[in-house]
Parts: C-alpha cells; sequence; structure tokens
C-alpha cells in the first residue's frame, strides 16, 4: 500500500519532503513547517524564520532521551515553478506551488506571484490565515492539502483534530472570494445583516482568501468599504 502524503517513514530510506505542523492540546496550530530528507541525505526542517525559535524549543522538549540533535543552519530556500534546480522536490501541498530547495545563498524569482498562485488554490501561509494558538488546521485545509495523516499514532493535538473530522460538521473555514475595493489583510467580515461571518485575508488580483463561517457565507458581505462576494 503507498503511504499517505503526510507519512514521514519513507524518508528515512529515501529523499522526500511532507508538510505538517506541531499543535497544542487544544488542537490549535502552533507551526507548519516542511520535513525533508535532501538527495545529499541530510535530515531538514524547513520552517519560517518567525516560528522556528520556540518550534526548536518545543522540539526539544520532547525529544526527552532520544538520541537526537536539532540544530539551526543557516539555508535559505528556494522556490520556482517549472524545470527545478539541482536537489529541489516539489511542495508536497499543491502541484501549483512548484518546487522547493535549499541553498547557502538566496534567491528568488521576482516574476512569480506567490500571492496569487495561493489565493487561486486556497493555500493558507503561516503568520496570514494561520494564527499561531488560534488556528484549527483542518478549517484551514491541512486536509485537502496533504498536512495531516488520520491512520498514524498519537501526537499532540490528535484528540481534537480527530474529533473535528469524525465527529463534527466543520463550521468555519477558508472560502475563496471576489473583492470589489480595498481592505487590509485581516479586516472583518460581516453579513448583509452586519453579523460578524470572518475574516478577509491574502488578496490579489481581486480575489482573496477569507476565513468564513459556513452559515453567513453567503449574499454580499462586506470587509470594511469593500464588497466581498463568494466565488
Amino acid at each position: 500500500m503507498k503511504p499517505p502524503p503526510n507519512d514521514i517513514r519513507p524518508l528515512e530510506q529515501r529523499p522526500g519532503i511532507v508538510w505538517a505542523a506541531l499543535l497544542t492540546p487544544q488542537g490549535k496550530y502552533l507551526a507548519d513547517f516542511f520535513v525533508v530528507r535532501t538527495v545529499d541525505g541530510r535530515l531538514l526542517l524547513d520552517i519560517s524564520t518567525p516560528l522556528a525559535a520556540d518550534t526548536l524549543r518545543r522540539l526539544t522538549l520532547y525529544r526527552l532521551r532520544a538520541d537526537v540533535q536539532i540544530t539551526p543552519v543557516a539555508l535559505h530556500v528556494l522556490r520556482g515553478l517549472g524545470a527545478p534546480s539541482a536537489g529541489a522536490l516539489a511542495d508536497p501541498r499543491h502541484p501549483a506551488l512548484g518546487w522547493r530547495a535549499w541553498s547557502e545563498t538566496p534567491g528568488r524569482d521576482p516574476t512569480i506571484d506567490w500571492d496569487r498562485i495561493r489565493v487561486e488554490n486556497l493555500i493558507p501561509d503561516s503568520g496570514v490565515e494561520l494564527i499561531p494558538d488560534d488556528s484549527f488546521i483542518l478549517e484551514h485545509g491541512f486536509e485537502r492539502l496533504h498536512g495531516v495523516d488520520f491512520r498514524k499514532g498519537c501526537y499532540v493535538g490528535q484528540e481534537v483534530t480527530a474529533r473535528m473530522k469524525h465527529k463534527t460538521d466543520l463550521r468555519k473555514g477558508l472560502i475563496g472570494v471576489a473583492v470589489d475595493g480595498v481592505a487590509p489583510v485581516g479586516t472583518e467580515i460581516t453579513s448583509e445583516d452586519d453579523k460578524p461571518a470572518g475574516t478577509l485575508f491574502t488578496q490579489s488580483g481581486g480575489f482573496g482568501i477569507a476565513y468564513l463561517r459556513h452559515d453567513r457565507a453567503n449574499g454580499i458581505l462586506k470587509a470594511g468599504p469593500a464588497r466581498v462576494r463568494i466565488v
């Protein structure tokens, strides 16, 4: 049987990349990262810089007596579309995100609008849609984006995550919207009858990612001076 995309066990044997998250005991998001076995055999944790120090501290606590060393390294993440660079691996979240590679020198393709790609494919980003101690990963598409495995053993936050999967209907989640007007990231969205409906996040080209209550995600919504509708 082929392992699920979120299974890290194949990384013991060959290069690969898995997207995963660290949660609180209450099932709330703390950090997301890529677990990477590079083509030259290194095991890396590819994580957003603002989340790195706290995540390192927590993983060091969870290590207990395991013979594992976790050490910060000064590598840069390279991202691209089309033909991959040497040592690159496909981003496991979505084909539209291309590939990732790791280098001692920085590099960035200014022609790629990553926000547009995320908006088109409803992909959350840490520090924007994904908010530590607040977000729930199932409401933010982690199952669709191969960021959770319901067949693995125990992990911190598993009980709440599994209950949200098997015993409840998600009442909130990320939804693609069209935005007519200008509203800053984090603007509250209200319904036609002025009830709180959610929050507007990343926007690009007149479209955006919204976190909404499903029972109020209808009709013309408002985000400050902007008008918002579901697409």
